[in-house]
Formats: C-alpha cells, sequence, structure tokens
C-alpha cells in the first residue's frame, strides 16, 4: 500500500449523532451523493443505519440505487436529479423516492411508473437551481393532487433549496416555502415531509429544519469553507500516503496530482507525520515532496488530510489554501485510491 482514504467508523458515527442532537426533532437525511463524499456508499450507509439513520438522499441515481440495495426497508432514499423516462424507471423500480420541480417530469413519473410512485415536490423559493416557479405552483400541485387520487403518485413531501449567502435572503425563501406548503394542502394534498434546509442552515437555524434537514458534509467531518469549527464534528476520513524516499532533508511520498492532490497545495499546506506538522513543499505527478523530520524513513506514513491527529491539515483548511469547498480535496481522491474503514 503506498496510499489509502481510511475512514474511521467511530468518528463518522459520533459526526452522525452530533448532526441528529443537533437538529432534533427533526430528521436527519443523509446525504450520499457522490460516491458519499467519496467515502464509500456501501460502508456509510450502513455505519449510518447503526446509527440510526432512516432517510438518505442523492443527487446522482447510482449513488441512491447503492444506498438502497445497503438500506432495504430500514430506510428511504431520496433521488433529485430530474431523469429521463429510462433512469427514472430504474429509479422507481429500484425503490427510491424522487424529487420533482418540473411539470413535464412530474407526468414522466406518472407514465412510467408500474406501482404507486413516491415524490417530493420542488418549489422555486428563489435560488432558481430547478423547482416550479411561485406562479406555476397552483396548477402544478392541483395536478399532482389529480394523479394522487388517481394512485399513481404519491406525494411525501414538499421541498426546496435556499442559497445561504444571507439571513435576510433565506428569510424571503422560507416565507416563499411556507405559501407554496399552504397552496399545496389547499389542493388537497398532505405532504408527510417538508424539508428546506442543508448543512449550514439547518445547523444554525431551527426555524428552518421542519421534519427533514439534508445534512451532507458535516456528517463527514467536512466543515464549510471559511465557516467555524462545529461541536461534536471531525473529519472521518485521512488520506495516508507512504513514504517511498528520503533525501536532502525531504521526504517524498507517493501520492500526486494523477492521484488528486491538488498541485496548487505546493508550499500552501501542511501534512501530518509521525514527528507532527510539515509542511507540503511540492506536488508531482505522482510523488510529492514534504519536509523531513529526524528519523524520516521509507515506509513512514504521512496523513496529507484528516482529523489532525498527526499534525495533518483537515480537508477544509486545505482547500481554503486555494480558495476551493472543505469537500473538494476529498472528491478528488482517485477511485483507484482503496478506501478502508477502520475503527
Amino acid at each position: 500500500m503506498t496510499s489509502e482514504l481510511r475512514i474511521s467508523r467511530a468518528r463518522l458515527a459520533a459526526n452522525i449523532e452530533a448532526v441528529r442532537t443537533r437538529i432534533a426533532p427533526a430528521e436527519l437525511l443523509m446525504v450520499v451523493k457522490d460516491d458519499a463524499y467519496a467515502h464509500g456508499v456501501e460502508a456509510v450507509t450502513a455505519v449510518a443505519l447503526d446509527a440510526g439513520v432512516r432517510w438518505f438522499g442523492a443527487i446522482d441515481v447510482r449513488s441512491a440505487l447503492r444506498a438502497k440495495v445497503v438500506a432495504g426497508d430500514a430506510a428511504r432514499v431520496f433521488c433529485w436529479l430530474t431523469l429521463g423516462a429510462e433512469d427514472a424507471t430504474t429509479a422507481l423500480a429500484g425503490g427510491l423516492e424522487l424529487g420533482v420541480g418540473d411539470a413535464d417530469y412530474l407526468e414522466r413519473i406518472a407514465d412510467v411508473a408500474r406501482e404507486v410512485a413516491v415524490v417530493h415536490l420542488k418549489i422555486d423559493t428563489g435560488l432558481h437551481r430547478n423547482g416550479v416557479r411561485p406562479e406555476d405552483w397552483p396548477a402544478f400541485v392541483a395536478r399532482a393532487a389529480e394523479l394522487e387520487r388517481e394512485g399513481r403518485i404519491r406525494v411525501a413531501g414538499i421541498w426546496s433549496h435556499i442559497s445561504e449567502a444571507s439571513d435576510e435572503d433565506d428569510d424571503v425563501a422560507r416565507a416563499a416555502f411556507d405559501a407554496a406548503v399552504e397552496v399545496a394542502r389547499a389542493a388537497g394534498l398532505n405532504p408527510e415531509v417538508r424539508h428546506l434546509a442543508a448543512s449550514a442552515a439547518g445547523w444554525a437555524r431551527a426555524e428552518f429544519r421542519y421534519d427533514l434537514v439534508r445534512v451532507g458534509a458535516f456528517c463527514y467531518g467536512i466543515r464549510s469553507a471559511d465557516g467555524p469549527e462545529l461541536p461534536g464534528i471531525a473529519p472521518a476520513a485521512t488520506l495516508v500516503a507512504r513514504v517511498a524516499a528520503v533525501h536532502d532533508g525531504e521526504a517524498e511520498i507517493g501520492l500526486g496530482s494523477l492521484d488528486g492532490l491538488p498541485s496548487s497545495l505546493s508550499g500552501a499546506a501542511s501534512v501530518g507525520t509521525p514527528a507532527g506538522a510539515r509542511a507540503l513543499r511540492r506536488v508531482g505527478l505522482a510523488s510529492s515532496v514534504v519536509q523531513a523530520w529526524p528519523g524520516a524513513a521509507v515506509g513512514d506514513e504521512v496523513a496529507v488530510f484528516g482529523p489532525g491527529a498527526s499534525g495533518e491539515s483537515s480537508s477544509t483548511t486545505l482547500a481554503e489554501a486555494i480558495g476551493t469547498v472543505g469537500e473538494e480535496p476529498v472528491l478528488r481522491v482517485s477511485p483507484l485510491i482503496p478506501r478502508r474503514i477502520v475503527d
């Protein structure tokens, strides 16, 4: 092994518990998009189920279906990408609940469903990231109610995204969301769940939690870039590489930009070593160079990012150094690098 991404089962479970405690009595919908933030859908879903999670969600159908295979009837899985007829058929057959923010998509789902399709209707509350415009919402929910009476769909939820650009903007969005829910109910719909907030708003503002909160990054211990540290939350994943050579006060590790380590981190970050934090001096294509430490030897482990136990930076700290978001360093890790669950 020259490098691997180690995921701590205990740390992941602790993060999930911290999030669930914070947002209670709302339920956690744990986001497992992009292969569970590159941690591995199957392993993450299993840990989360043991931790009491009963809702999962993903933009992409593949991650959502993989989570549903693990969860079975023990949890509900929500997918919010607008799909073509073939993918929608596959998603429904796999037991997924679908987010619908488009009138044509609602009809497509009703047409391909072999059994009652479970859907969550999306209102555009100002972000313009998919969702039915407020002026079209009354006709949209009236049609949904008609399809529900026909037994072709079941409206399980009303949902939306918010910008989290400012409290003022988010308050406007919340008012629009509340109004949309009332219009839906007046049309004869009785949604089980309402969900508006993702990680940041769900953590900070109780009035945005409703029945479900969609939380991704925080569950994995990834804080927002330029955001505060979060009580009870720490990175669950540690990217580890072994020393391949030591020379002239430098240690070479078998991890480079081809493995997903951004070359822009050269000279801008520290990593963890057996002797604590050391500078990441250069990122090459297939290997990188780290400031050596007394006694550095071939085979020693270097933590490129992680919870800080060896002096390494978190993925968010690395991201801040190069002006991006906290999950990017994790998501860039090559799928060829093994993922290993550790206690």
